[in-house]
């Protein structure tokens, strides 16, 4: 047995043996909002396309110092090192939409939109009445919680879809790299993000380029790269790796939730009746969708 499988059928036993996928789950959604959390001072010293690169070259780096993924990636087949170098280019050009998105448009209608093709990824495997009443209710509920609204902003709104589709596109390609058997997954995520950092330094790295002489500016950066793109990807391996697709698309509506619980405790935004219900909505859909057996 090569050194490469040895590792693979490794990690895959501390798999196993590890706390339950919706425990990594929850990680992974309350720092997807943390690490926005640090990005907000952020954008005071530099700009989206800044923040952007800055969010993927800093996990790159941690990636890289963590699992130097070079040293497995060679004795993958075909198919894997496909599976990652279209992550990579969907981490860079979705953080990319991501910000531009939210630099012209309100936060929640960014997020609004992106959930769109998430839910639509769990409908494709709602095979069952339960499981078609719990998607009723995630739709009824992040609805309601992002109370989406069409502005006169065009370009906002075209690099908002353009992210919705980039993120179905990452929940697809990690639930893929997560399942395989060609290389440890977290190596994998590791040498997908070093590729996004290529990709991202051709998109925005001159946009990041006034900031580097900022010492704020550079640890608010690397604060952003680990909340934001190391401790909830590892962690979405984690849950992906014993949640199906569907299941995970389903879970992902639980980040609207997340926001507010995060605003509460950070910010001390209290929700409205109306995000109070919302919620309800989408723990009753996660509470009411059973895994599917086909």
């Amino acid at each position: 047995m090569t050194p490469s499988a040895i590792s693979v059928l490794a990690g895959r036993r501390r798999i196993a043996t590890s706390p339950p996928p919706h425990a990594y789950f929850v990680g992974s959604a309350v720092f997807h909002y943390l690490g926005p959390a640090f990005a907000v001072l952020l954008f005071a010293r530099v700009d989206p396309l800044g923040v952007a690169w800055f969010r993927i070259v800093s996990a790159a780096v941690v990636f890289a110092l963590w699992r130097r993924p070079w040293r497995g990636i060679a004795s993958t087949d075909r198919t894997t090192r496909s599976t990652i170098a279209l992550l990579g280019l969907v981490f860079a050009t979705m953080n990319v939409c991501f910000y531009v998105a939210i630099d012209s448009l309100p936060l929640g209608t960014v997020a609004a939109v992106e959930f769109l093709p998430v839910i639509a990824l769990a409908a494709v495997r709602a095979r069952t009445k339960r499981n078609a009443i719990a998607l009723g209710l995630a739709v009824t509920g992040v609805y309601l919680l992002t109370d989406v609204r069409l502005e006169n902003d065009t370009v906002g709104f075209a690099f908002a879809f353009a992210n919705a589709a980039l993120f179905a596109a990452y929940i697809v390609l990690a639930h893929r790299l997560a399942r395989t058997n060609g290389i440890a997954p977290l190596d994998g995520l590791a040498t997908a993000m070093l590729l996004a950092a290529a990709v991202v330094t051709l998109l925005a790295g001159r946009n990041a380029v006034p900031a580097l002489v900022d010492p704020v500016a550079v640890g608010v950066g690397v604060g952003v790269g680990i909340a934001s793109s190391v401790i909830p990807y590892v962690f979405d391996q984690l849950a992906m790796a014993r949640l199906s697709r569907s299941t995970y698309s389903l879970m992902v509506a639980l980040l609207p939730a997340t926001a507010i619980v995060v605003g509460v405790v950070v910010l001390a935004q209290i929700p409205t009746p109306v995000e109070g219900l919302a919620v309800a909505f989408v723990v009753a859909a996660v509470a009411v969708h059973r895994e599917s057996t086909a």
